[in-house]
């Protein structure tokens, strides 16, 4: 059972179909992820497998974190193996930069603490969601953040060419309705982009090809998981 895969966006390129057609594609680097911690009902109160991607250097990982992935026989630990309590499964592996889990339905999902997901676990999947954060652009206006089209530009208009104009009423309801576009921060969301078709897998490059475009930079780590709509 695939369950997704964490990654970093490579770019866009282009590739040629099997009819010949030239497809826009974005190039993702999924993998290997190793799966860190299996959440279970009993234990946790609901079932998951929690997924690490992109190593960090041991010099400049945090205790915590390297806590996390391996066993470092401290003197808390010792003191639980102490007293019986069993401590749980480590996959032994680097520190991960990048940490998500995905939620699944049962504990059929055939994974193990340890276990190293590649490409090719999304072999025979069609269609997927791509989620991550879009550029963040800081505090714009309204022409860059709501394409509006701004004041007159004509005779009369003075130095409000980029204003968005009227926010409300005069008597009634006088008040600025709720969800109203104005300027602010610009990006730096989370965002889901939905049924993309799975292009290619590579597994020998860690590369998964996706049709069309998918949120952030270039660089910025995202999820791919399979399509909730289109299965």
């Amino acid at each position: 059972m695939s369950v997704g895969l964490l990654g970093k966006k490579i770019g866009m390129t282009q590739v040629y179909g099997d009819d010949g057609v030239i497809v826009p594609v974005t190039v993702i680097e999924a993998g290997p992820c190793v799966v860190l911690q299996v959440r279970t009902q009993g234990v946790d109160g609901y079932d998951a497998v929690q997924l690490g991607f992109d190593n960090i250097p041991r010099g400049k990982a945090p205790r915590s974190v390297r806590g996390h992935v391996t066993v470092l026989g401290g003197r808390r630990q010792a003191v639980r193996k102490s007293a019986g309590v069993e401590a749980g499964a480590k996959a032994g592996c680097e520190p991960k930069r990048f940490v998500r889990e995905f939620r699944v339905d049962g504990g059929d999902h055939g994974l193990a603490v340890g276990q190293v997901l590649l490409a090719d676990s999304l072999a025979g999947i069609q269609f997927v969601d791509v989620i991550g954060y879009s550029k963040g652009r800081g505090t714009t206006g309204v022409m860059r953040r709501h394409n509006f089209h701004g004041q007159p530009a004509s005779h009369g208009a003075k130095r409000v060419h980029r204003h968005p104009g009227s926010i409300g009423q005069s008597a009634d309801p006088s008040r600025v309705m709720r969800g109203t576009r104005m300027a602010g921060v610009y990006g730096g969301e989370r965002v889901t982009v939905k049924n993309l078709r799975l292009v290619r897998t590579d597994n020998e490059n860690n590369v998964v090809l996706v049709r069309g475009a998918i949120p952030g930079p270039v660089g910025s780590y995202v999820i791919v998981r399979r399509s909730e709509k289109n299965r």
